[in-house]
């Protein structure tokens, strides 16, 4: 049975992370697109650091979420 999450604490961090980076890149590829970056290589290059570097600013609670999880498993 699906059961129904009451907020972002009940599901897996990896899974935050995860769709939080995706979102980033997809918001980065939109925002390069709409500024005139037209060629898919470059806009994917590019977008993929602006993403990253966003990501490390403002993922960091997401990202301390998934170590904590990782480290509390391995014990």
């Amino acid at each position: 049975m699906w059961t129904q999450w009451r907020s972002l604490d009940d599901v897996h961090p990896a899974i935050v992370y995860t769709a939080s980076r995706l979102g980033l890149l997809a918001v980065s590829i939109g925002v390069l697109y709409l500024l005139g970056l037209r060629e898919p290589f470059i806009l994917l290059v590019v977008a993929f650091l602006v993403s990253g570097v966003a990501s490390y600013v403002l993922l960091s609670k997401q990202r301390d979420a998934l170590s904590a999880r990782i480290a509390k498993n391995r014990e």
